[in-house]
């Protein structure tokens, strides 16, 4: 009966052992790495959203100046 029981705790401790490597350390690593792309991915969009407000503010105050600097050019229907 010793042996059966010796027996039975190996294949436990393989089954654990199996679902340890195959399943559990896997699925760690592919969690790490999607958190890391997903902050890679974050910094990039924050870096691109500074680059365009940074861009879009001074071509918008420029055409402010011109526009006030400029004559009105009224706007006649044509019949």
């Amino acid at each position: 009966m010793n042996i059966f029981r010796f027996a039975f705790e190996l294949f436990v401790l393989y089954i654990v052992y199996k679902a340890v490597v195959d399943f559990i350390i896997p699925i760690y690593r592919t969690t790490k790495q999607m958190k890391g792309k997903m902050a890679e991915m974050q910094e990039r969009m924050s870096q691109q959203q500074r680059q365009t407000n940074f861009n879009s503010t001074t071509p918008q105050q420029q055409a402010s100046r011109k526009s006030n600097n400029e004559d009105y050019i009224d706007y006649e229907e044509i019949k």
